[in-house]
């Protein structure tokens, strides 16, 4: 299979309100690089990344790997660019939602969002994941563990287990949890919940990552 062929297109947004790491996380996931010097995103922008799918075996869904062509897209949390995002709501088939944990108001704001995504989104419950950024600052934290697992279950985000370091292996942990649950997803036209124990099955905390900026 050539580079230009692919199975499946996915795109995912990132959300988030201003400076809570959306651009960082999604250049990390797609370059493996960490970099903290981007300017403020204006408008939108996106990543592109191509995955394996790996066979699900004989009782699963697919008996081949499937190639998976990733569009990341990245928005800007300003409240001036807000029409402008919500317009790709629709497009997007998973959304990443980014908080960051030495931000509050970017904690509460997590509602805010979540009430734009039923709004806009494909469906009135779209497949979310919620990331808690920065988790490394912890003399400057101001959300707790509890608070944010107890959002998580408010809204009842995909479950993942909670990460504190190794920010790449965090990314690429929630990236792939998420992309599976969408290819499971349109290969067997099932609902997703119905498929959240075979994706993360070692669920530690319900719905939410915490992962290291550095």
């Amino acid at each position: 299979m050539s580079d230009g062929e692919y199975d499946y297109l996915i795109k995912f947004l990132a959300l988030g309100d201003s400076g809570v790491g959306k651009t960082s996380f999604l250049y990390q996931y797609t370059d493996g690089k960490f970099n903290s010097k981007f300017i403020t995103t204006v408008g939108i922008d996106f990543r592109e990344k191509t995955v394996l799918f790996p066979p699900t075996g004989s009782g699963g869904t697919s008996s081949k790997g499937q190639k998976i062509h990733l569009q990341l897209w990245d928005t800007a949390g300003q409240e001036r660019f807000r029409s402008l995002t919500t317009a790709f709501f629709r497009d997007a088939m998973g959304f990443l939602l980014l908080f960051d944990l030495t931000n509050e108001q970017s904690f509460l704001n997590v509602r805010n969002w979540m009430s734009q995504l039923q709004m806009h989104a494909y469906c009135e419950n779209p497949d979310v994941v919620l990331c808690g950024n920065k988790c490394d600052l912890m003399d400057q934290r101001a959300i707790s563990e509890d608070e944010a697992r107890e959002l998580a279950e408010k809204y009842g985000y995909l479950s993942l287990d909670l990460i504190r370091s190794h920010l790449n292996l965090s990314l690429k942990r929630l990236s792939r949890g998420l992309w599976r649950c969408v290819c499971l997803t349109l290969n067997s036209k099932t609902k997703f919940v119905l498929l959240q124990k075979q994706i993360f099955a070692d669920v530690k905390y319900p719905g939410v990552v915490l992962f290291s900026h550095t």
